[in-house]
Parts: C-alpha cells; structure tokens; sequence
C-alpha cells in the first residue's frame, strides 16, 4: 500500500449541517476554507444516504481546486458516490481493516480513539492503513451527543506521544484552548461550533487560524 500525501490537519472542520443553517452548508465551508481551513469532514448523522450524497457533492463543489481534501463520517461506503477524499469512522463504526479495503489505497482514512488501549489496537494494522488520529473529546461538547466522557488534555498527550500516526484533537476546544492542543503535541484541532454557525465564518476561521499558528494578538 502506497504512502497517500500527507494531510494538513492543523485547522480540521466538523460540519454541522443545523447549525449552517443561516448560510448554508456549502457556503460556510466556502468561507472557512478561505479563511484557513484544511480539512473539511462531512458529518450529519441524521441525514439519509441519498441526503448525505446531496449535502457532500454541494461540499464538493466549492472545495473542487482549493486542495482541501473532505472526509465523510462514518459512511465509508458513500466515500466514490461524493467524491470525496476519504472517510472517518469511529470505535463503534465499521472497522478500520474493513474500511480500508472498501476505500482502496488512495483514500484517505481517520479512526476516533479516547484511550491507549484504542492506540494499541489499532497498530495491530500496518501503520498505512490510517492517516490520522481523532482524539477526543478533549473538553466536554454540545455537538456530539454520544461522545464519550471528556479525557483531559494530558489524555491528548499521552495519546500523541505513543501514535505512529498525526493526532487531530477534538472535542469543546475553542479559541483560548488552541494553544494548550497544540503544546500537548496535537497536528491539529477539529472544530465544529467555533465555526459552523458563526455570525462571520471568516472570521470567526481567521481567529482560530491566527492562534493556531501563534500570530493572534
């Protein structure tokens, strides 16, 4: 299995499609990735396949040149009829060895862990068949209602010094906490609210840029 192109995952986007609901989804992901964005996931776990199909093809659309890879949640099988880069599935999805050979070789493959022990399993695979890690939830979140018990920021960094793999971290991170995410040795921060259903998504983008890469005043 060839190595993919490394992924850029230092400003991580979670999409939420209720709450772009004032601009659209496909606009709000417009303006983020404008404003510093890297990665676009496709999430909406009460949407239908063929809605899913709908919403990720809009995403498609507007993110067709930028270099901004989208990865759809959990569905690995809806992956080609998007066109999308790659998919993410959590411990209680499809697993990671079925998941990459529904993807092939060139897609793009993320797996959620809250623990060591998720680590350790993991590495049972050949360390090609993931490109990342989501670890979290790093604080507790309002935007995922069947997330697990907040693990703390040490979790993160114990977890991001024994992976073989970058680390997205996620989970109620904002503003003032991008720096303690990326000082416990994260590659990056996933955001859902902190972008998706700003009043200015570009700016709102352009905040959590600036502090992410140390330029904010």
């Amino acid at each position: 299995m060839g190595r993919r192109p490394s992924l850029d995952l230092s400003l991580y986007l979670v999409t939420d499609t209720v709450m772009c609901h004032q601009f659209g989804l496909a606009a709000t992901v417009s303006a983020a990735i404008g404003a510093g964005v890297t990665v676009v996931q496709l999430r909406d776990v009460d949407a239908t396949d063929d809605e899913l199909v709908v919403l990720g093809r809009e995403v498609m659309a507007v993110l067709t040149g930028t270099g901004v890879p989208l990865i759809v949640d959990d569905r690995v099988h809806l992956v080609g009829s998007i066109g999308a880069g790659g998919a993410h599935v959590g411990q209680s999805d499809l697993g990671i060895g079925q998941a990459r050979a529904l993807l092939g070789p060139e897609a793009y493959l993320g797996l959620s862990v809250q623990t060591l022990e998720h680590v350790v399993t993991a590495r049972e695979h050949d360390d090609r068949t993931l490109d990342y890690l989501g670890v979290g939830p790093v604080w507790s979140t309002g935007t995922k209602l069947d997330a697990a018990a907040p693990a703390g920021v040490q979790r993160l960094r114990q977890i991001a010094s024994v992976s073989p793999w970058p680390c997205v971290a996620i989970g109620g991170i904002n503003l003032e906490r991008l720096a303690q995410v990326r000082r416990a040795g994260a590659a990056g921060a996933a955001v859902v609210s902190a972008i998706c259903g700003q009043p200015d998504v570009a700016a709102a983008t352009r905040g959590l840029r600036a502090a992410w890469d140390g330029t904010s005043t």
